[in-house]
Order: C-alpha cells, then sequence, then structure tokens
C-alpha cells in the first residue's frame, strides 16, 4: 500500500512536469494585469509634520503646475527634494524625500527650498502633497476660468 501512495504520487509530481496549456501569452497578459492593479505602496516618510511648510502651488507660461515649499533636514549629508508628481485626471500627489546632498553645502538653518514643475499638467486643479501615507497639504492650482 504504502509503495502504492508513493509511486502514485511520483508520477502525478513527474506527469506536472513539462506541461503547457498553450496559452503562455494569456497567462502572461494575466499576470501583467493584475501588478497593474495593485495600487503603487506609499514612498517612505523621512520627516515629521513640523518638517515641512510653505506649500504653493502657481503656473509656470506653459500653464505647467509648480509646487514649491519648505523641507527640513538636519543631516547635511542629505538634502530635500521632491519625487516626480504622479496625475490622474485633474488631481496630481507629489512627495517630498532625500536624496544624497551633492551640492557641498547645507541649506540655511537646514531648510531646503524644494520645487518640482509637473510636466503636461495643464489640466491639473489640484495637488496633494503626500508624505507616506499622510496628506501633509492640499493646494488649489490657481487657474482662470
Amino acid at each position: 500500500m504504502r509503495n502504492t501512495i508513493i509511486t502514485l504520487a511520483a508520477t502525478v509530481a513527474l506527469g506536472a512536469c513539462g506541461q503547457s496549456t498553450g496559452n503562455g501569452a494569456a497567462n502572461e497578459a494575466a499576470g501583467n494585469s493584475a501588478q497593474e492593479a495593485k495600487p503603487k505602496p506609499a514612498a517612505y516618510c523621512f520627516f515629521k509634520d513640523s518638517e515641512t511648510k510653505d506649500w504653493k502651488a502657481k503656473l509656470d507660461k506653459s500653464g505647467n503646475v509648480v509646487v514649491t515649499g519648505k523641507v527640513y533636514r538636519q543631516d547635511s549629508r542629505y538634502k530635500a527634494v521632491l519625487l516626480p508628481a504622479t496625475i490622474s485626471g485633474d488631481k496630481a500627489e507629489i512627495a517630498p524625500t532625500i536624496a544624497q546632498n551633492d551640492t557641498g553645502f547645507s541649506a540655511p538653518n537646514d531648510w531646503w527650498n524644494v520645487t518640482e514643475t509637473i510636466a503636461d499638467s495643464q489640466s491639473v486643479t489640484s495637488v496633494s502633497v503626500k508624505c507616506g501615507d499622510e496628506t501633509v497639504a492640499t493646494l488649489t492650482v490657481p487657474r482662470k476660468k
């Protein structure tokens, strides 16, 4: 009985090896769409609430949104920067992070001025500044009607 079960399990295991359903492209497409459906995890937040301030949104000459703010980083080996924005319809999200300080200088009083122009943002009417899962600021874009 024991030998029969072992033989049967080995047969099933070997039988599954190398089997192809012929739907490789369909399986790959299904796997890709499942990956796209997963929400992107929030970027890690390096800052406390009190370490970001003065967020503003304005328009440049082309009608793109320019986001500015100040971010505190005491460790001058790093500088504060803004990650590239993501646009969804008429809303955009942007997040501060840190990068290696390649300037050779620290920011005055460790407050870095950060600026990001959001490309192709002529239809954006509001910008959320996110730090991790938390919204630090919600900015209304000053569009003329």
